[in-house]
């Protein structure tokens, strides 16, 4: 039997067998590991796992990357270097770490010294690694957008409810302190009431007709397209073979939707967290967008959006407001950005185009107190630590699935409305239109075998 059909089957029958898994407490299962850390595997080790993810997770000393997963053999012996060079630096032994290598993460999860994974992957390869990780009893950090679609992403949040794994979202600007002091002082009224949002997103640009080429040495392009329809390889719809640029696929609609998902699960999760609206969604979406006439990057470019909730805020989204969000209120105005962090080298917008981290209308809003009385907001000095924290001490990690979720759906009905001229009436409690029955039908994608989420949840129900 080949290995990789053999892993497919022994996973399968986890999970078939595993609706319900125990999950063993860190405190058990970390008595072997070495110095009692959290042994983490890195799935995906391109440019988010490396400036990013690997690079937070790796300087808290709780935590200790053992293993890494590519399907392009080439990014997959840079993470080794990566994490070996580290360990070597940090420890003066050149031999402290043997990063265990896995083409396929299936196989790595069958590891049973490795306690968590980081998911690092392109955005249509978010869902199922995470729901086949939570069946395997590891915790999981993703990478957003937690899901290409509605459909994964509402199977991803059940698999996490029923296995009790812990689960965070790399939506990293929660642990950004501006962010939450943005929404503890809407929150608290310090604007009066809350009427309108205001989030900067940028477009892509569109780009050139790729020819088809050979597919490189080393890279499993089957497994890397994964459940989406197959198209022939071509280095710019994919990623640079050299280097660790902005990669290709995050311009192509097959493997996402764009900016809107790229970063709007950021901005509408942090903007959620000041509406008071984490666990609901808008009532109401419509929205114009301009999309490349040509070319192999076909995601949108200038756009504007407009959702409208039940508690009376309605939400504007468009590239033509400086990047952040701005709360308006009956009493004043407060805008919240990244400042001058960037999560990669490659973020495709300038820092300087929006480098007041927190500004308002009036000075005082700003330095106004939260007293204890008032709405106080979760504190995290950290995104991976609060994770990393949340495995060892059992408690609340700052950005859980259902958030994540509802901040992914978001983005992801935005597109839909792109695409669907007028007004979509949308049910958040069922996740549906309940004025378009050709919107609902894009609520979820056909998915080829014999990858996808579907199978997964079909066999353990």
């Amino acid at each position: 039997m080949k290995r990789r059909k053999f892993i497919e089957q022994t996973l399968t029958g986890v999970a078939a067998t595993i609706a319900l898994p125990t999950i063993v407490p860190y405190s058990v299962f970390g008595k072997n590991a070495p110095s009692n850390k959290i042994n983490i595997g890195q799935i995906g080790c391109g440019r988010i796992a490396r400036d990013h993810d690997l690079a937070e997770t790796l300087k808290h000393d709780m935590a200790r990357i053992v293993a890494a997963c590519d399907v392009d053999r080439n990014r997959m012996e840079d993470g080794k270097r990566l994490i070996d060079g580290f360990y070597a630096k940090q420890t003066g032994n050149d031999r402290y770490m043997d990063t265990k290598m896995y083409d396929d993460y299936r196989e790595m999860l069958l590891n049973k010294d490795i306690d968590a994974v980081m998911i690092s992957t392109p955005d249509h390869w978010h869902s199922q690694p995470a729901i086949e990780a939570a069946l395997a009893g590891k915790h999981i950090y993703l990478q957003k957008p937690t899901s290409l679609t509605i459909s994964e992403g509402r199977q991803l949040v059940q698999i996490v409810n029923k296995t009790g794994i812990v689960f965070q979202v790399g939506t990293q600007q929660r642990s950004s302190p501006q962010f939450r002091i943005a929404a503890e002082l809407v929150r608290n009224g310090r604007i009066g009431k809350l009427h309108t949002v205001k989030i900067g997103l940028p477009g892509d640009p569109s780009g050139p007709v790729a020819p088809a080429m050979p597919v490189p040495k080393g890279l499993n392009y089957d497994m890397w397209v994964g459940s989406v329809p197959l198209t022939p390889y071509t280095e710019i719809g994919v990623h640079p073979q050299k280097g660790y640029d902005r990669p290709g696929w995050l311009r192509c609609e097959q493997y996402g939707s764009g900016m809107i998902t790229g970063w709007g699960q950021h901005h509408y999760d942090s903007a959620a967290w000041g509406m008071n609206t984490e666990l609901t969604g808008p009532i109401s979406v419509e929205s114009v967008a301009q999309f490349p006439k040509s070319g192999l990057w076909n995601v949108h470019g200038d756009f504007m959006v407009k959702a409208e909730y039940a508690n009376g805020i309605t939400m504007y989204t468009s590239g033509g407001y400086t990047n952040g969000i701005r709360y308006e209120g009956t009493e004043g105005w407060i805008f919240v950005s990244r400042g001058n962090y960037v999560a990669s080298s490659s973020d495709p917008v300038s820092a300087a185009k929006s480098a007041k981290a927190l500004d308002a209308s009036d000075p005082k809003i700003l330095s106004s107190e939260i007293k204890d009385t008032e709405i106080k907001l979760q504190v995290s000095r950290e995104h991976h630590l609060n994770w990393l924290e949340g495995i060892m001490n059992k408690t609340p990690v700052l950005a859980p699935v259902e958030n994540g979720h509802r901040a992914c759906s978001i983005c992801l009905i935005s597109h839909i409305a792109m695409k669907i001229p007028g007004k979509l009436n949308w049910d958040p409690k069922s996740e549906r239109f309940t004025n378009n029955e050709k919107a609902n039908k894009m609520l979820k994608r056909t998915q080829r075998a014999p990858y996808g989420t579907d199978k997964i949840v079909e066999k353990i129900k």
